[in-house]
């Protein structure tokens, strides 16, 4: 979710400069996980605090993206690391250009392996570095991985998570990453291997991103492209809230898809709230 000031006319013309436009990040996918990129603002609704909005503002995004990679390198990854590793080099190879990557490992502890880069090389000669081994600190790292996400350069900044089960070495906790989520600017995207990982399916769609999963590893390569091809293309609705929202206070926001009846079922993602400035 993004906030700026936008200027609107009142009734007597004049232009008002204190009004905040919530721009909120929206993906529709289809059952077969592909990006639907043929709907207009007439099949969204959009409910701040359950009151609907009206859609002043409705685009596609399709800019470069500021990319943060965290990669569970604990020793449960052990038999899966090369088909991880290839993973994330099939998203590498997805990008589109001016896209920036970062690369975070963790097992008992989260490291930063590679800072942001446009270099596509340097990412996927650190990744084959990367060895296994230790406990697994997911929580940390995504406290790690938020905060780093601050020195992206971007305005669209995304986590792409890939992992194969829960925490069990963790400072923080999943509240506290939540928390965290709330207030970053950043969709997370994760993959878990062989089963659901229920933390990272609520982080994921807090954030208005999403969890995948796959239960064999040979799915890896072609899930790590579908991934990037989503994070690449999303809709932005935007809205002037009809209440005042200049109490600093959390909002949550509902998006709704209208479809034709008997057509496909989509899958909708989106941010589910926002902090409101404080004046």
């Amino acid at each position: 979710m993004q906030q700026r000031s936008d200027p609107v006319r009142n009734g007597s013309g004049r232009l008002r400069t204190d009004v905040k436009l919530v721009l909120i990040p929206v993906t529709v996918t289809d059952l077969l996980e592909r990006p639907v990129l043929d709907l207009s603002k007439q099949n969204f609704r959009v409910f701040d605090d359950g009151v609907e909005q009206k859609i002043s503002q409705f685009f596609m995004e399709e800019s470069p993206v500021s990319v943060g990679m965290v990669f569970d390198a604990s020793n449960s990854m052990r038999k899966k690391i090369d088909q991880s590793r290839q993973a994330l080099s099939e998203f590498l190879r997805m990008s589109t250009p001016g896209d920036e990557f970062s690369l975070w490992k963790f097992s008992d502890r989260p490291q930063t392996v590679c800072p942001f880069t446009t270099n596509v090389a340097l990412i996927e000669d650190d990744l084959s570095s990367i060895q296994s081994g230790g406990w697994t600190s997911l929580f940390d790292a995504l406290y790690l991985a938020l905060n780093q996400m601050k020195r992206a350069t971007l305005g669209t900044k995304a986590l792409f998570v890939l992992s194969d089960g829960g925490d069990n070495n963790s400072r923080y906790t999943e509240r506290e990453i939540r928390n965290m989520v709330r207030e970053a600017d950043v969709r997370i995207f994760s993959i878990s291997i062989y089963g659901r990982s229920a933390a990272l399916e609520r982080i994921s769609d807090e954030s208005g991103g999403r969890a995948y999963q796959v239960h064999k590893l040979d799915e890896l390569p072609a899930m790590a492209a579908k991934l990037s091809e989503e994070i690449h293309s999303h809709y932005v609705l935007g809205y002037l809230p009809a209440r005042a929202q200049d109490d600093g206070k959390y909002h949550k926001v509902v998006v709704k898809l209208l479809t034709p009846a008997g057509g496909p079922r989509l899958h909708v993602a989106w941010r589910r709230g926002y902090y409101a400035p404080l004046h």
